[in-house]
């Protein structure tokens, strides 16, 4: 998935009015402001009532649902090989949001201060915060990839993260 790909799903993704949020490597990548590894999928937050519009425009541009583990997350992918991670989310009034897990007594929580901006190849981008990130990378035996996401947040940011 490179920074074109990312910016021409983001671009799909407004065309259907769908507000989403940069997670996972490519939020981390958007965070520090340039893209440090290579990354195999993009993760996407969306407003769960803007799901139909969402999936319309990715449909049309070639993407096929290859997994579904709603209300927790699912994935489209596409046969060149791009692959997007897509995680409903349901706000509240004051602007946080809550996702869904596969425990239903462990969803995931957002603060209203977890939707922030970054940047991708220049462009300003929608993306989860510095903050939003460390807490998703906790809880699992961390992958190399993780190591790295973490450093490069402790790099630009100085903040602790557990790994």
């Amino acid at each position: 998935m490179s920074a074109d790909d990312v910016l021409g799903v983001l671009a799909l993704a407004r065309s259907a009015g769908a507000d989403v949020w940069i997670g996972g490597g490519w939020g981390i990548d958007a965070l520090v402001g340039a893209e440090t590894r290579r990354h195999r999928d993009l993760d996407l937050m969306h407003r769960h009532e803007q799901e139909p519009a969402l999936l319309a425009a990715l449909t049309a541009a070639g993407f096929a649902e290859t997994l579904d583990w709603r209300p927790a997350r699912f994935v489209l992918s596409h046969p060149d090989g791009r692959e997007l991670d897509l995680h409903p989310l349901r706000f509240a009034a004051d602007g946080s949001a809550r996702q869904a897990s596969l425990d239903p007594e462990r969803p995931f929580d957002y603060p209203a201060d977890a939707f922030t901006a970054g940047t991708v190849a220049g462009r300003r981008v929608p993306c989860l915060s510095a903050a939003q990130q460390v807490a998703f990378h906790q809880g699992y035996e961390p992958a190399d990839r993780d190591r790295h996401d973490m450093a490069q947040l402790r790099r630009v940011f100085g903040i602790a993260t557990h790994f």
